[in-house]
């Protein structure tokens, strides 16, 4: 029983040591007082994607000249049992796999993979031909919102709605209740599916400041962020399976000793 006893104070002792992660891998920004922030002076604007669901508003100074632009849905809905209204709201237009919409008078129109300024832009050269010069139109494009993912080692994984139309890597790993003490701040990776549908990963060190600097600290529509577990978790598992494991087989042991001792005594 001695020798048992020394045995699972070992092991405790050996998960014990296990759990501690090192300090150094564990703050976000170490180096955030060497970091070159003039690179990061610029403003993100999220381009069109596939799938995305588009709002458009072409505004002129005659109502009438934008209105076969303007294309209204009725909505119903009721304020008691012996009423009901209908409220027109504007189209949404839905982004195909090719990246076009079908846009009223003008048709089909490329917006995949266009800012939407660049969209703006582009729809106001395209309308201007069937109004009068006086007209000057203005057209205002809006992506309603999108969704992404934060998987793995993260206190709330899952799928979240973006209503605004940015959202950063930080960002996007608060609203997943950050990232578990086992994730590794320095390997966290970003799955990302463009507008021709080509896939790519992409990796964040957490512990850089300078991912402030990145081409992905801003994720865009169907964005997939994984956090991987690191050695601590894969020990720790091992570990307790083999605890549980020395724990059944010396409970065993215990018992059969116990029975054959009362038994030849």
């Amino acid at each position: 029983m001695k020798y048992t006893n020394k045995f699972i104070l070992a092991l405790f002792a050996v998960v014990l040591l296990a759990s501690c992660a090192s300090q150094k891998d564990v703050p976000y920004f170490q180096n955030s007082t060497d970091v070159d922030l003039s690179r990061s002076q610029y403003l993100f604007d999220a381009r069109i994607m596939p799938k995305d669901q588009l709002t458009i508003t072409v505004s002129c100074i005659d109502d009438q000249a934008a209105a076969p632009f303007n294309m209204t849905v009725p909505t119903t809905y009721s304020l008691n049992t012996r009423s009901t209204y209908s409220q027109p709201m504007l189209q949404t237009y839905l982004v195909d796999n090719e990246g076009n919409i079908q846009f009223p008078i003008i048709g089909q129109v490329h917006v995949g993979g266009l800012t939407k300024a660049e969209a703006e832009k582009m729809i106001e050269e395209k309308i201007k031909p069937f109004m009068s010069e006086a007209e000057k139109p203005i057209v205002t494009v809006r992506i309603p919102g999108y969704q992404i993912s934060v998987i793995g080692e993260v206190a709330r994984p899952g799928t979240f709605n973006v209503s605004r139309e940015k959202i950063t890597i930080l960002e996007a790993l608060a609203q997943a209740g950050d990232l578990t003490i086992y994730g590794q701040r320095k390997n966290v990776q970003l799955i990302r599916e463009d507008s021709t549908g080509m896939k790519s990963v992409h990796f964040y060190d957490l512990t850089d400041a300078n991912i402030i600097n990145s081409p992905y600290y801003y994720l865009q529509q169907n964005d997939v962020v994984y956090v991987t577990p690191n050695k601590v978790k894969a020990q720790n598992s091992s570990v307790g399976s083999m605890t549980t494991l020395w724990f059944s087989a010396t409970s065993i042991l215990i018992s059969l000793t116990s029975l054959l001792y009362n038994i030849l005594k």
